[in-house]
């Protein structure tokens, strides 16, 4: 992780935006990018000592684009525009996805195409440094003209208006928490409101999370299952390199080689390979790689289209170096409303098969030999049963958020704006069906675990092994019933931070990505 983040406009990557989100990292301008933020902000003060119509910074905004300004009263356009546009409503976001949509904006601005000043973007970093984030309400983006009414909360701050939350995490009018860390609020000039709200950050920020987020549970999906093959005394056949290579994927060619590693040496797997009646496993063992490895090539997909953007000049209009002013839609969501929706698909298949895996554990006429729930004593004691009842209800809400949201679209501000992406709303389910998906790999683990200690004295693989052992730092083995909600949560958070899948790595080395 970087002791600094840089921001020079281009450069920035998803690492970098969960560094600041997640880690605290600091960021600061460039120098190189402060001064084209100069010149671009020089620009705009050109245009307002000119009689010429220039969108946002003259005139009105939306379907009121022909009202022109005095000069004189471009500021209080830029104040009443920030102050009206913040109509967020709901419940508050997460103060991570606050945090990327800070970074993210500051970064668009940085690339000088915005006419803003410096100055708003070393405040928005000295937010960040501070941690004081901004309130913002679920509800409000279309995801059209960028995400309007969510960074019309962020700029709330700036002016020192609006509500934030402090570092301890206590509620507070920006106005005393900016003069508590001895900031000033900014007083906006011509341009720079517009500047402020008119981007895809907050679509961006989430997606950049679930990215990383996803990285990593594909993996342990992997290792999810290949827990449970063990667990039901299914092989690692049907995951041979020469087999994967007759369908050249390559998302499921690196699923077969992870299940095919995390295996190795397995004595459970090697127990049935000689006289065992079954020929062939279930579609949910067998057909692993295939859905991992098509979540793999699709999260790639995605992973291009946010690097893309995180690249991007995300504004209108845009400030040309050589003082054109044009009038462009690269505000609109449509190609990170696309990648969260395709990633929402990816969970939902995940969720899916993991469900369908762990099903079969508890089914004592498909199990292979495994007692009902992976309860020892079965009818007084329920087992796991509740467990996937619980793991089956998220996977059902994970396919209904797979249902997209950017086909859906509404037109706003008297028809100006005729077609809007809804952004938004695919990435604040993206977010919950991530967050979904953990949970319903770490049932799976929990099943998994039970399964594989009940075929004692059969040994795991030494990577399985190593998963069993973390997951058993935190959930007893098979026995009595007892109160299984905060083992769940507990599973869950160890695949949150990292520590199921380091005592994987540490046995076997990285697991392959693509």
């Amino acid at each position: 992780m970087k002791d600094v983040i840089e921001l020079a406009g281009r450069g920035l990557g998803i690492a970098d935006v969960v560094s600041v989100a997640r880690g605290h990292v600091p960021a600061r301008l460039g120098d190189a990018a402060r001064s084209v933020m100069e010149r671009s902000a020089a620009l705009i003060d050109e245009f307002v000592r000119s009689d010429a119509p220039v969108y946002g910074v003259t005139t009105g905004f939306g379907s009121l684009a022909d009202t022109v300004i005095a000069p004189e009263r471009t500021a209080e356009l830029q104040l009443a525009l920030v102050r009206s546009h913040a109509t967020g409503m709901g419940d508050t976001v997460e103060p991570e996805v606050v945090r990327a949509m800070l970074l993210l904006r500051a970064r668009s601005l940085a690339m000088g195409y915005s006419g803003a000043r410096p100055e708003i973007v070393d405040l928005q970093l000295a937010l960040l440094r501070h941690d004081i984030t901004p309130v913002v309400r679920e509800h409000g983006s279309l995801g059209a003209s960028g995400d309007l009414a969510p960074l019309s909360h962020l700029a709330l701050t700036l002016i020192g208006e609006g509500e934030v939350l402090t570092a301890d995490g206590a509620l507070a009018s920006s106005a005393d928490a900016l003069a508590a860390a001895g900031l000033a609020p900014v007083t906006l000039r011509a341009k720079e409101g517009l500047a402020l709200i008119n981007g895809t950050d907050g679509i961006l920020g989430t997606l950049c999370l679930a990215l990383h987020d996803l990285a990593v549970l594909v993996g342990l999906a992997d290792v999810a299952a290949a827990m449970t093959v063990e667990g039901l005394l299914g092989t690692d056949r049907a995951f041979a390199a020469d087999l994967q290579a007759l369908r050249p994927q390559v998302g499921q060619a690196a699923s077969a080689r992870n299940l095919t590693r995390v295996l190795a040496g397995s004595a459970i797997v090697a127990s049935h390979r000689e006289g065992d009646g079954r020929v062939q496993d279930a579609y949910s063992l067998r057909c692993t790689p295939q859905v991992h490895g098509a979540a793999r090539d699709a999260i790639e997909f995605a992973r291009t289209l946010a690097e893309r953007e995180l690249d991007a000049a995300i504004d209108n209009p845009m400030i040309l170096p050589d003082g054109r002013v044009e009038s462009c839609g690269n505000f609109h969501g449509a190609p990170v409303a696309l990648a969260c929706d395709v990633l929402a698909l990816v969970v939902a298949e995940l969720s899916a098969i993991a469900e369908r895996r762990t099903d079969r554990m508890l089914d004592v006429t498909r199990s292979h030999g495994l007692p009902p729930f992976l309860s020892t004593d079965a009818g007084v004691n329920s087992g796991l049963m509740i467990a996937h009842y619980t793991q089956a209800a998220m996977a059902m809400e994970n396919q209904r958020l797979a249902v997209p949201a950017s086909t859906q679209s509404l037109p706003t501000s008297a028809m100006q704006e005729d077609h809007v992406s809804n952004g938004w709303a695919a990435a604040r389910k993206l977010r919950r069906s991530v967050d979904n998906l953990r949970r319903i790999l770490a049932v799976e683990f929990v099943c998994g675990a039970a399964a594989i200690d009940l075929r004692s004295p059969l040994t795991p693989a030494a990577a399985t092994g190593a998963a069993l052992g973390v997951v058993r730092s935190a959930v007893a083995g098979p026995g009595p019933d007892r109160w299984l909600s905060p083992e769940l949560r507990a599973v869950e958070q160890l695949l949150f931070d990292g520590s199921v899948l380091a005592a994987v790595e540490s046995t076997i080395g990285p697991l392959e990505e693509i």
